[in-house]
């Protein structure tokens, strides 16, 4: 899947798409339905099935720390997208300058004169450019001027069920993995870099592999069952996503030690595949009474992994 990055690396090959926008944040089944009308969309038409999103995402920019915790980064969204048959993934670079401009120009310039659009497939709830005066029955109303057609995301929607970002979200930080796995279309997963800590856990005889959360807040916290994938082999383990507050941690990040596995894996990818909560994070009095609820920790995991055999 072609991957352009910024308004400014669209070439002219890249004319002509049919094109939905949104923060595709999960690509839960919603997100999948529309994608699917999306490349039905493109071969009717014999052009190219484009998804644009943003990065940061707007509500990111506009409320900082108090945004809500990202379900997927764009590494994640880039691999599900492609999956699903999506052919180019445009990144916007949400930013104030980009957000003030006005909406004739967001049409003209970037959806008409850049890429060309012959179909749009946008939510009737979008709003763009300065002060949110782009809407749905303004793109409705450009397209029949400017020679493109717009359809509704909800036309595509499951009818019975409502699925959300927001939706999954809220289940997610309410424990219930299952009803989350149920609107994605799959487990719950965290993916990143693996890095170097501060070794805490080899000292204390559980090695983990570290995986920074970046700016990014995890919608889910504590102790849980894990699945992991590296190198396309599938692990098992056991997961702490928090701020280590017995260790005297800040920074929110993924620690996960993986039964039965020996690697020297910094600077490589893993996906972390939530199974089951074990119990939430919180503070010991000392190291040796952390030390024997890791044991625990571990010996729960591996009993629950038995189950699944």
């Amino acid at each position: 899947m072609q991957l352009i990055r910024g308004i400014k690396n669209i070439q002219p090959e890249d004319h002509g798409c049919v094109l939905t926008i949104g923060n595709f944040d999960g690509v839960h089944l919603g997100h999948q339905r529309v994608i699917q009308a999306l490349i039905e969309k493109a071969k009717q038409h014999d052009a190219v099935p484009t998804v644009m999103v943003f990065e940061p995402q707007p509500q990111e920019l506009f409320a900082g720390d108090k945004a809500p915790a990202r379900l997927t980064r764009l590494r994640d969204k880039y691999r599900y997208l492609e999956e699903l048959g999506v052919e180019r993934l445009m990144c916007v670079n949400f930013s104030k300058s980009f957000a003030s401009q006005t909406a004739e120009t967001f049409i003209e310039e970037l959806l008409v004169k850049q890429l060309g659009v012959k179909h749009l497939i946008i939510g009737d709830d979008f709003r763009f450019g300065k002060q949110r005066q782009g809407d749905f029955t303004m793109l409705k109303s450009y397209g029949e001027q400017l020679g493109f057609t717009v359809t509704d995301t909800a036309s595509f929607k499951f009818e019975d069920c409502r699925i959300s970002s927001t939706a999954i979200r809220s289940a997610l930080e309410q424990d219930h993995l299952d009803e989350a796995a149920r609107m994605l279309g799959r487990d719950y997963a965290i993916s990143g870099k693996v890095f170097h800590g501060d070794k805490n856990g080899r000292k204390l005889g559980f090695p983990t592999a570290n995986v920074l959360l970046k700016r990014r807040v995890s919608p889910v916290s504590g102790v849980y069952v894990v699945k992991v994938k590296h190198n396309e082999i599938e692990y098992f383990g056991v997961a702490n996503i928090g701020c280590r507050p017995t260790l005297a941690g800040v920074r929110q990040q993924l620690e996960v030690h993986i039964f039965d596995f020996n690697q020297t894996i910094y600077g490589q990818h893993i996906e972390v595949i939530m199974l089951k909560k074990l119990r939430a994070e919180r503070k010991f009095d000392s190291l040796d009474a952390l030390t024997q609820q890791i044991k625990i920790d571990s010996e729960q995991a591996k009993s629950f992994v038995a189950t699944l055999a």
